[in-house]
């Protein structure tokens, strides 16, 4: 090796030593069945207002959290709804969102209309006078794999979707509000920024110094449409922030992290499942090629580090056909072996005539369960609500779901 040839050589192998040694970049986990997560194209709906001005009627997606890619007249009373995902292969969750209304009452019709291989899913929900509800189900129309539902519209514009509409401008009024007041041991960060530049917020919840103490990470809305885990998100973390003695003395012990919207992207711009980087976010956890997960995680083992914590417990809140607990099979050599088992009977002795629908499983793909378990040897749980779970209900599985995480832990 020539002397030229050798110095190129010894500055190459110092740059690079230097450059690994000052990358943060998380350790990566491997999973039985890995899952390509490097950016694909999206298909991005054009914003628009959409006339049918021969009758008199008119839909828009010109908000955040909308979704209509098309709105074309199939005769005098009806109209053809297109919906498109942001890309394929992806998981039928057909979710849409639009603004509809009329130059004078009249009722009229609408027809979904979704790309071969996909169909509808959600029951459509009305938000008119700035309240949500659920459509009359008499005024839905099935034909075969064809949803057509009835409306009866005015110059008010309403809102229509597949999920009550909560932006990612929402989420920050409704955590902002949360917190007020709670500044002492609530503190609102960032754990950086989404593929297009949207906050990925954090909130830091504890009572006192946080060295040495155990850590809880509660996240939600990896898939944009499923709010109904949100909803049991929030009231989940409501009731940890509730003040009440129990909580006080549980904020006392542990160290909470929440990260209340994870896919700010896919939220705003109405997307079925995936970010802007057009993946499935909870298929990311092993090698982390979208900067949400990987400045979720860069964010919990900075904490962990910071404060020779360790992270005991993730709870990963999503929405599915029906309620149902993903746990892991592996609990014996983890952080907390019984708490499934305890937190379960709990919940069953708790909440009237109510039984746990847990599913235990294999974390063989990159999913936050997964990655709880293997990077931490914690205990991993996806917490799914169901798409049509009534709000009362979720309300009161989610407090006393939390009140009982919180005795049990209080007891270890």
């Amino acid at each position: 090796m020539n002397l030229s040839i050798k110095i190129r050589f010894i500055i190459y192998s110092f740059l690079n030593v230097f450059f690994i040694a000052g990358c943060s970049s998380p350790k990566t986990i491997t999973f039985e069945k890995p899952v390509d997560t490097i950016s694909k194209k999206i298909l991005l709906q054009e914003k628009q207002l959409y006339k049918l001005s021969d009758v008199g009627v008119y839909a828009s997606n010109q908000f955040d959290g909308a979704r209509l890619n098309g709105f074309k007249k199939e005769n005098d009373s009806t109209a053809l709804v297109l919906i498109n995902p942001e890309n394929t292969p992806i998981n039928n969750s057909a979710y849409y969102a639009f603004k509809v209304w009329s130059d004078s009452p009249k009722p009229f019709y609408f027809t979904f209309q979704y790309p071969k291989g996909y169909k509808h899913r959600y029951m459509p929900k009305l938000k008119i006078n700035n309240k949500w509800s659920i459509i009359d189900s008499t005024q839905v129309f099935k034909q075969d794999s064809i949803v057509t539902i009835k409306l009866n519209l005015n110059k008010r514009p309403m809102i229509v979707a597949a999920q009550e509409v909560n932006s990612s401008t929402d989420v920050k009024n409704w955590y902002t509000n949360l917190v007020t007041g709670k500044e002492n041991y609530v503190s609102i960060k960032s754990a950086g920024k989404s593929k297009l530049g949207r906050n990925l917020p954090v909130l830091d919840i504890c009572i006192g110094d946080k060295k040495g103490k155990d850590v809880i990470v509660l996240l939600t809305r990896q898939h944009p449409p499923e709010v109904t885990g949100f909803f049991a998100f929030k009231e989940f973390l409501q009731t940890v922030l509730d003040e009440t003695a129990l909580s006080k003395e549980f904020l006392e012990k542990y160290h909470v992290i929440a990260f209340p919207i994870m896919n700010p992207d896919g939220v705003d711009l109405g997307h079925w499942r995936h970010n802007a980087g057009g993946v499935d976010l909870n298929r990311d956890w092993s090698v982390y090629n979208q900067p949400e997960i990987k400045k979720t995680i860069k964010f919990i083992n900075k904490e962990l580090k910071k404060n020779n914590s360790k992270l005991i417990l993730g709870l990963d809140f999503h929405s599915t056909w029906y309620d149902v607990f993903y746990t892991n099979n592996e609990t014996v050599n983890t952080t907390l072996p019984q708490f499934n088992e305890e937190w379960f009977n709990a919940l069953e002795n708790n909440i009237p005539n109510y039984k746990v629908n847990e599913h235990p499983e294999k974390s063989t793909k990159p999913v936050s369960k997964g990655w709880f378990l293997y990077a931490h040897n914690a205990t991993g749980i996806t917490y799914e609500i169901g798409d049509e779970t009534p709000k009362g209900s979720i309300k009161l599985i989610s407090k006393v779901s939390a009140e009982q995480m919180m005795n049990i832990l209080l007891n270890k």
